[in-house]
C-alpha cells in the first residue's frame, strides 16, 4: 500500500513538471518573434521641402502621423497599428470615414489633448466629441493647417459611397501631400492638381487594384507615391507598373 499511495502521489507531479517543461520551451520557441515584434520600429522618413522637413510616420493600414513646423498630425489612428499612448500628442486629427479600421475611439483618445482639433466626415462626427464636419469639395484651415477634403468611393461597388467619406489633401506650406482614403480611382481624385505626395489604397475588394492604383498616379503625378491599406495585395504588381514613369517615387512601407 505504501509503495501505491507514493506512485499515485508520483505521477501528478512528474505530468505537472513536464507541462511546464513543455511551456517553457514553447515560450523560448517563440521568444525571438515576439522580441522582434515588440522591438519594431515605426517608419519614419523625412522628406525635404521648401519650407523645412515634413516628418512622415507610417504607423500602419491607413494610419499615417506626420511632424511639421512643430506641430503634429494624425490621421485615422487605429490602436492596432501602434501603441498611441507613445506617439506624440495631436494638433490635429483627421478621419476620412466611420470604419473601425479608419476610426478607432481609444486610438483618439490618446493622442487628444484640450487644444486638439479633430476633422471628420458627417458620420464619424456624430462618433467623435469636438469633432468639426468637413464635407467633400470643402476647405478649411485646421490647427493652422489648409485641408481640402476630397470625394472617396466607390464607383461600382457600395462599400463606400458616393458623398460619405474623405480623402485629404494637407498642404505644408507649398508641399501638398494626399491621403486619399478608402477611394476607387475616381473622376475627381484623377482631376487633383498639383499633388506632391500621395497615399493611395489597395485593397480589393473595398478599394483599387494594383492597375487602378497605377491609373491614378499616372493621373496625379506625386513625386513621392506610398501605396497603403494594402492587406494580402502584392504591391511588387503596382512597382512593375510603374517602373517607367520617371519623376515617381514609389515607397513601399508596412502599411498592411
Amino acid at each position: 500500500m505504501k509503495d501505491s499511495s507514493q506512485q499515485i502521489r508520483f505521477r501528478p507531479y512528474v505530468g505537472l513538471a513536464q507541462l511546464r517543461m513543455a511551456f517553457l520551451a514553447l515560450f523560448l520557441a517563440f521568444l525571438p518573434a515576439y522580441t522582434a515584434f515588440a522591438q519594431k520600429q515605426l517608419q519614419e522618413d523625412t522628406v525635404k521641402i521648401s519650407s523645412g522637413d515634413l516628418k512622415i510616420t507610417c504607423i500602419g493600414h491607413a494610419s499615417v502621423m506626420f511632424a511639421f513646423g512643430g506641430k503634429v498630425i494624425h490621421v485615422d489612428p487605429v490602436s492596432s497599428m501602434g501603441d498611441y499612448t507613445k506617439l506624440p500628442k495631436a494638433d490635429l486629427i483627421l478621419i476620412t470615414h466611420e470604419h473601425g479600421d479608419h476610426l478607432d475611439l481609444k486610438a483618439v483618445q490618446a493622442v487628444i489633448t484640450d487644444q486638439t482639433v479633430i476633422a471628420a466626415n458627417a458620420a464619424s462626427a456624430k462618433i467623435l466629441p469636438k469633432a468639426i464636419v468637413i464635407n467633400n469639395g470643402e476647405t478649411k484651415i485646421l490647427a493652422g493647417f489648409k485641408i481640402e477634403a476630397v470625394p472617396a468611393y466607390n464607383m461600382e461597388k457600395n462599400y463606400h459611397p458616393k458623398g460619405n467619406g474623405n480623402g485629404y489633401i494637407i498642404a505644408f506650406g507649398d508641399t501638398r501631400v494626399y491621403v486619399a482614403g478608402d477611394t476607387e480611382n475616381t473622376p475627381e481624385l484623377k482631376s487633383l492638381k498639383q499633388i506632391d505626395i500621395a497615399f493611395l489604397p489597395i485593397n480589393l475588394p473595398f478599394t483599387m487594384t494594383p492597375e487602378m492604383v497605377a491609373d491614378a498616379t499616372k493621373a496625379l503625378r506625386p513625386k513621392i507615391l506610398y501605396p497603403y491599406h494594402f492587406g494580402s495585395t502584392d504591391t511588387s504588381i503596382l512597382v512593375n507598373l510603374l517602373k517607367d514613369e520617371k519623376g515617381i517615387e514609389v515607397r513601399i512601407r508596412d502599411m498592411k
